[in-house]
């Protein structure tokens, strides 16, 4: 009895592990379901979630990619920058953005390729067809030409093929193509950021969209600048020279009317300029630019009361040695002469004499009041870097007379311009009405009236140098500059820098020739004559062409000008 009661608790045992091992299972199996349940759900949501980041970035991709993938015009203009404006002072368009197109080519939608082939070389015998043809084999969206017109575009259309498409954009224009000058107006990139001249340095108020109906002006008059651009134009090929610049500003306020610069280019034809001939001569060249610096050296014998105009320097030499260097005047001058006379007559030896009087001291803190081998503050970034001036020996000497010492044009001009204005220093400056417009003096006005009647007898007196530029009625002065370029000693600058009316001035008027030659066929109307050149100065050739373009230009500026036209040019009429 013992031993059966012993295997029955023995079978009951069993029984307890196998019912509960079912038990187990069946709880195992449940939670199995539930897990994979749970799995199923976690699965579902990533599925989902996979689907969601994949359109995500499928949408991103589309907003930014220009390549369109339908079959109408792609509107890529909603994501260019429009920009304002850009005109004169008389509010005459210089830039504008326009709605244009590219011409673009999906391959997959081309059934017939050699058959388009065929249709280009037919009809744009003018596009690179080998590469298209291998670019149609890539299968990869690509432009056939960009920029198109609307002739060009009526064109494609013609074709009748649907892989051709057009990608709408803002386009920049410049009415004006080759009038103004790249380095000045600037250009933009295909995605309207301004990357040269006026375009880049107003880059931001130009992108402005609460400012986008009122236009950025400009101090430029467009007629005037046609003109000068003519007539320098002219100019470069009647004495056989290899470039020009001319300069025309506001003597009180800075404005510059005009700035031309020869050769240029179409600015609406976007190309890289390494050629040094495009560069803007008048505010990036950096020159000698000769006896124009004769003006700063009576101008400051004068306010160091050092001497007055009527004074008369004595026993001049004909020659000067001044360490190996030997100077010596163009033409032989009287021993005696006034010192109106040394500007007059352009005297290298006159001009070391005052200079010495001067001292290197008060030439130094003249040069560094006038910021004349400083780069000009100008609103752009296309400007040059004079030299620096070493003063060694015999500097003081050639510095009196505008050789050793470098400086840009339109530096040197705006000099001229404190000069004549009554001795305030201002700032040339492409915008019309710019605020906070400095002025420092750098002569007395008394000096200043002084400069102007003896800049005026270097234009009308017998012995003047510039007596070519000498317009009735306009009462024009000035000064020649006869150099040779600083690094290049093969090139030759010619330069006059006028004013005018000398009774008031208003004007300055810079012009320079580069590399000019004689013209042995033009016959000058001089002193009541007619000769041809003896020289290649600039008195007969940069004056010559200053005074062509005043001539030009005077009855211009007398109509915005009512107290220059009253009191100055009716007399010429008179």
């Amino acid at each position: 009895m013992k031993k059966k009661q012993k295997k029955i608790k023995h079978i009951n045992q069993t029984s307890f592990y196998f019912e509960d091992y079912l038990e187990t299972n069946k709880k195992n199996r449940l939670s199995n379901k539930a897990d994979n349940f749970q799995d199923r759900i976690y699965l579902l949501f990533f599925f989902f979630l996979s689907l969601i980041l994949i359109f995500s970035i499928k949408i991103v991709h589309l907003s930014f990619s220009r390549t369109p993938t339908f079959n109408q015009e792609n509107t890529y203009s909603q994501f260019t920058l429009s920009r304002r404006d850009i005109v004169d002072r008389n509010n005459i368009l210089i830039s504008r953005n326009i709605n244009s197109s590219h011409a673009a080519i999906v391959p997959k939608l081309v059934k017939n390729k050699k058959n388009f082939i065929i249709k280009l070389r037919l009809n744009f015998p003018e596009l690179p067809i080998k590469q298209i043809e291998k670019k149609l084999d890539r299968n990869k969206y690509f432009y056939l030409k960009k920029r198109i017109n609307q002739s060009e575009k009526k064109r494609f259309r013609s074709l009748g093929e649907k892989g051709i498409k057009f990608e709408s954009f803002q386009a920049r224009i410049y009415t004006h193509g080759n009038l103004f000058n790249h380095d000045v107006i600037g250009q933009v990139d295909y995605d309207n950021y301004g990357i040269s001249g006026i375009e880049k340095y107003f880059d931001r108020e130009l992108k402005n969209k609460k400012l986008l109906k009122e236009p950025l002006k400009l101090t430029f008059d467009t007629n005037i600048q046609y003109i000068i651009n003519r007539e320098l134009n002219n100019a470069i090929k009647t004495f056989s020279a290899t470039g020009g610049g001319a300069l025309l500003m506001d003597v009180n306020n800075g404005d510059i009317l005009s700035l031309v610069s020869l050769p240029n280019f179409n600015i609406n034809k976007r190309i890289a300029i390494k050629d040094k001939k495009y560069t803007n001569k008048i505010t990036k060249g950096v020159y000698e630019l000769g006896s124009i610096f004769k003006t700063f050296t009576v101008a400051l014998a004068l306010e160091n009361n050092l001497v007055t105009s009527k004074t008369i320097i004595e026993d001049i030499p004909r020659s000067l040695k001044c360490s190996i260097h030997k100077i010596s005047d163009m033409k032989e001058h009287p021993k005696n002469l006034p010192v109106e006379e040394i500007l007059v007559r352009s005297s290298n030896i006159g001009s070391v004499i005052l200079a010495k009087k001067i001292g290197e001291e008060k030439f130094k803190e003249f040069i560094k009041n006038t910021k004349l081998t400083k780069s000009p503050e100008l609103e752009i970034e296309e400007v040059g870097v004079p030299h620096n001036v070493m003063w060694e020996k015999c500097k003081l000497e050639t510095v009196s007379f505008g050789h050793g010492i470098t400086t840009t044009p339109i530096q040197a001009a705006s000099i001229y311009a404190a000069i004549s204005n009554g001795g305030k220093l201002i700032k040339p400056s492409l915008i019309k009405n710019r605020k906070n417009q400095e002025s420092k003096k750098i002569i007395s006005t008394e000096t200043s009236k002084t400069i102007n009647n003896i800049l005026r007898k270097v234009v009308s007196s017998k012995e003047g140098t510039a007596h070519l530029a000498d317009e009735d009625g306009y009462y024009v002065g000035g000064k020649t500059g006869t150099a040779e370029s600083y690094d290049n000693k093969k090139n030759r600058i010619n330069t006059f820098i006028s004013i005018f009316p000398t009774n008031k001035p208003k004007y300055t008027l810079l012009v320079m020739l580069e590399n000019p030659q004689i013209n042995k066929d033009l016959i000058y109307e001089y002193r009541g004559g007619k000769v041809k050149a003896s020289y290649n100065t600039s008195g007969w050739n940069s004056v010559y062409v200053a005074g062509k373009i005043i001539k030009k230009i005077g009855p211009i500026l007398a109509i915005n000008n009512k107290e220059f036209t009253n009191e100055y040019v009716t007399k010429k009429f008179n």
